[in-house]
């Protein structure tokens, strides 16, 4: 009843699957796991974006900009929104949702924010099945906002077909402070707030990216990554931005790499999850939660080897 509620677009229904598949219950495991696999066929046909940029370049602004001109041009558009959990108290703001203010009202946009819970690369435990769940309800464009956390957006461009980072004018400046591991991610390199008076440095600071990336080579034998500039506020620049966007799914799948690249993170998916269960199995098993407090106490002072404590564990589980 879900599925079909799912695949027939309904939002609440939508809303439910995702908490259903968030949801750490056995039981609601089960069912989630059932669920995907019997909308799995529906799945696969939206173009999926990761988004990310250095701290305060308006990466949920510009997911709103970029949103509302593909809802106005027919698309049906899921913002996967991932917000950073504390590390702390495990609390998330979810506050992404209220930056988005013409895609929060527009029905042919669904904004799903999600803690991400520590997770490397910025992304929710569960944002790959929700991608999925939102494609099977009928949305064609997912966009992936991510914390923007250096080099562990690898996560996140294994994720998505394409990875668009967001940059800000006076790379000069910035250029020394950022990791080397992002821009050889990037498919796109976009430069915000290329309006009034920062129209030249945001010109210049295209410059100095293009430069930049030149040196690093391209990442993919199709495609030389875009540097590109464009105004959140006044919506300048931004239809090129998903002209790009297109133009790379484009020459991914007139070389046959479209299709590989997601068969490839579907398999490195599915070791993924094989070592959360096998690591969630060493939290939740009583006889190895009674031994670790012991293990943990003889490795931190000394007078057991890590490699020791670590067979010992694997002992416990069997391997």
């Amino acid at each position: 009843m879900l599925a079909e509620q799912v695949a027939r677009g309904e939002r609440a229904a939508l809303a439910r699957a995702i908490t259903l598949i968030e949801s750490r219950r056995p039981d609601h495991r089960r069912r989630a796991e059932a669920l995907l696999q019997t909308l799995l066929p529906r799945t696969g046909n939206a173009v999926r974006v990761g988004i990310t940029g250095v701290p305060g370049v308006g990466k949920s602004t510009t997911i709103d900009a970029l949103g509302s001109h593909l809802t106005a041009a027919g698309h049906k558009v899921a913002v996967l929104a991932v917000d950073p959990s504390s590390t702390r108290t495990g609390g998330s703001i979810l506050g992404d949702k209220t930056r988005m203010a013409r895609l929060g009202t527009d029905p042919n946009a669904f904004i799903r924010p999600s803690p991400s819970g520590g997770t490397l690369g910025g992304t929710a435990a569960k944002t790959r099945e929700t991608m999925l769940l939102c494609e099977a309800a009928g949305f064609d464009v997912v966009l992936v906002e991510t914390v923007g956390v250096g080099q562990s957006e690898t996560a996140v461009a294994d994720l998505t077909d394409t990875f668009l980072v967001l940059m800000l004018p006076g790379a000069g400046d910035e250029l020394q402070g950022i990791k080397k591991g992002v821009l050889e991610l990037a498919d796109i390199v976009a430069v915000n707030k290329a309006d009034g008076d920062n129209l030249p440095r945001a010109r210049a600071a295209a410059g100095e990216y293009r430069a930049a990336l030149h040196l690093l080579g391209a990442r993919q034998p199709f495609w030389s990554p875009r540097v590109l500039t464009y105004s959140a506020l006044t919506d300048d620049g931004v239809a090129q931005v998903w002209e790009a966007v297109l133009d790379h799914r484009k020459a991914a799948e007139a070389a046959g790499a479209l299709a590989a690249t997601r068969q490839a993170q579907q398999v490195r998916w599915m070791w993924t999850l094989l070592q959360e269960r096998l690591a969630e199995k060493v939290r939740t098993d009583p006889t190895i939660k009674a031994r670790l407090p012991g293990l943990e106490r003889s490795v931190a002072d000394g007078t057991l080897a890590p490699t020791l404590a670590a067979n010992e564990i694997a002992a416990l589980l069997g391997l």
